[in-house]
């Protein structure tokens, strides 16, 4: 059902999605951007679901007693399997509506490095795998705040 929900909302996916509804339950989440440079390029770990035509960024929502940079750390191993990460940097705050528009996510992005080359994911639930690409070369991400996230961060690599 979520799958065949998120391949319909490819197509749907627009600014009603950025707007909040009156009465929608607000979901606190945090995930990030995993880069690993290679040859001097920077590489993003991007996450794909089978039955998903598109990739996204590892997230989810925070626990109790979890803080968001912990929470980040979580839902990037369970998604994307990957776990050595070295915190470089915020990312900022996006908010939109979840899959089925019936919950406001408030999300938390935040910026790792790592040197692991792949990952196990460990959510059970999915079935997740995890691709790096060349951050000026992404393929079709899923949520278009995502998009933002990567774009910002590919200037912040190009202007250095």
């Amino acid at each position: 059902m979520l799958t065949e929900l998120a391949n319909n909302a490819i197509m749907k996916i627009d600014k009603s999605w950025y707007q909040k509804p009156s009465g929608a339950r607000t979901d606190i989440s945090a995930g990030g951007v995993v880069i690993r440079i290679e040859d001097g390029h920077p590489l993003v770990a991007l996450v794909s679901e089978a039955g998903f035509s598109r990739y996204f960024l590892p997230k989810g929502r925070v626990e109790a007693d979890e803080d968001l940079q912990a929470a980040a750390r979580r839902e990037i191993k369970e998604e994307a399997g990957l776990s050595e990460l070295n915190f470089l940097d915020e990312l900022g705050v996006y908010e939109r509506l979840n899959y089925t528009k019936k919950a406001w996510k408030v999300i938390h992005y935040f910026l790792f490095q790592t040197e692991e080359v792949s990952g196990f994911p460990t959510d059970t639930r999915h079935s997740y795998h995890c691709s790096w690409f060349p951050l000026d070369n992404l393929p079709p991400l899923l949520w278009p705040e995502q998009g933002e996230v990567l774009e910002r961060l590919q200037a912040r690599y190009s202007s250095n």
